[in-house]
């Protein structure tokens, strides 16, 4: 994590541990939520803008840790941009709700680094892959039925932040490529 020292320390690891346990408690609301309704709110999702802002930012900004920051910014804007584009290709295919919670995942798995990014935007299409084929298959589900996206993208963003590194490297390790 960050090379916590000095007198903001205390303050930094309040705050970052303060931000997990929000994204842990809003992961589990939201699922739940999309599960039931097919919607994610915007009063729960766009909060996270903010916490991402105060809980992660600040945090690094106070450690001298730009870089972070930085890769967590781009990690927002590029799974923002994606789910944008696949919502704009194909309207109703997915909802804005999952481009707004895109933005926000993004900047937690950023935040992480760039395979926790890869792996947490990557698991979200395969997890929801794999349940939608297991639901054809066992009729439970026709190719056009509504089947809500956000768990997947959650599940895939834990996966991303709780074994990123490791997947990111035995995938590349098939390849010869390693550091």
């Amino acid at each position: 994590m960050l090379a916590i020292a000095g007198s903001f320390a205390g303050v930094a690891i309040a705050l970052l541990v303060s931000a997990y346990f929000w994204l842990a408690a809003v992961s589990i609301a939201l699922t739940a939520i999309d599960l039931d309704t097919h919607r994610l709110p915007n009063s729960i999702v766009l909060p996270g803008y903010a916490v991402a802002a105060i809980g992660l930012y600040v945090p690094a900004l106070l450690m001298g840790d730009v870089e972070r920051v930085a890769t967590s910014l781009a990690g927002a804007g590029i799974l923002f941009a994606v789910y944008f584009l696949l919502w704009f290709v194909k309207p109703g295919g997915m909802g804005l709700g999952d481009v707004k919670l895109a933005g926000v995942l993004g900047a937690f798995l950023g935040f992480s680094g760039w395979a926790e990014l890869a792996v947490g935007g990557f698991g979200a299409f395969l997890l929801g892959g794999i349940v939608s084929v297991g639901l054809l298959v066992t009729n439970r589900a026709t190719r056009k039925s509504g089947i809500p996206f956000g768990p997947w993208m959650i599940a895939g963003c834990w996966l991303g932040l709780v074994v990123g590194t490791p997947i990111a490297s035995a995938y590349l390790s098939v390849f010869g490529i390693g550091t």
